[in-house]
């Protein structure tokens, strides 16, 4: 009998994807945190299994021919499970097409944009004494943010889910949703609002959001032990 899945793990967005997802398709997990400002992603057992040094990562010690298999990046990671469980990612190649194009929608746009949005409004105040420098940053990703999230609200006014049935797109994507970071009102976004309320109602997102909270780290609060966090976390050098 195999072990549960490792979920090398921290509890921010991309973190929640794959959580929320182990969660949902009812695959027994075991939590490795990852804790990302101490530097334990420059550990070398963890470069191992994630060479670009970014969380999450999984282990299955159940691989495709029964031997373990480590994946890295979130989107990859969901890919697998939703072919592993058979449940949230569509059997029919039309189908996965509609999922794919919206997962890697996520990952190359809404996910980036807004953690560059969380950057310049959230960090990097605490990082720099001349505030000048921040506007540009700031209104630049704050746009682009508010552009995805009229994209997203388009997108669900003939669906309740963004590929139609719920999938791992849709857990790829409501992590990154947090208006309140992100300087957006979700009264110009009717139906992403009800879309991410009722993404947030499920038992299982429920679930998956709350996987280490008693981890955190406000990396955006005072203090020397906080600000030690933010150069490794934003200092990082080639090695």
């Amino acid at each position: 009998m195999t072990g549960p899945i490792e979920l090398w793990y921290w509890p921010t967005p991309n973190g929640w994807k794959v959580s929320i997802a182990l969660e949902e398709m009812d695959l027994p997990y075991e939590v490795k945190p990852v804790n990302i400002g101490a530097g334990d992603q420059f550990a070398p057992d963890f470069l191992a299994i994630s060479p670009n040094g970014r969380m999450p990562a999984i282990v299955d010690p159940d691989g495709p021919d029964g031997r373990p298999l480590s994946i890295f990046e979130s989107g990859a990671i969901l890919q697998y499970l939703g072919l592993k469980s058979g449940r949230f990612y569509p059997q029919d190649p039309r189908g996965r097409a509609e999922v794919d194009q919206w997962l890697f929608w996520q990952v190359g746009g809404l996910g980036p944009m807004a953690g560059q949005t969380h950057h310049f409004r959230q960090y990097a105040p605490a990082m720099t004494f001349d505030q000048r420098h921040l506007a540009y940053g700031v209104r630049r990703y704050t746009d682009e943010t508010n552009r995805l999230y009229g994209v997203l609200d388009r997108r669900l006014a003939d669906r309740p889910y963004v590929a139609g049935d719920y999938s791992i797109a849709d857990m790829a994507i409501w992590p990154w949703i947090l208006p309140g970071l992100q300087g957006q009102d979700l009264a110009g976004f009717p139906r992403l609002a009800a879309w991410l309320a009722r993404v947030g109602d499920r038992p299982a997102v429920i679930a998956g959001r709350a996987v280490g909270d008693e981890l955190r780290r406000n990396l955006g609060a005072a203090g020397k032990e906080a600000e030690q966090a933010r150069k490794i976390l934003f200092g990082q050098r080639a090695r």
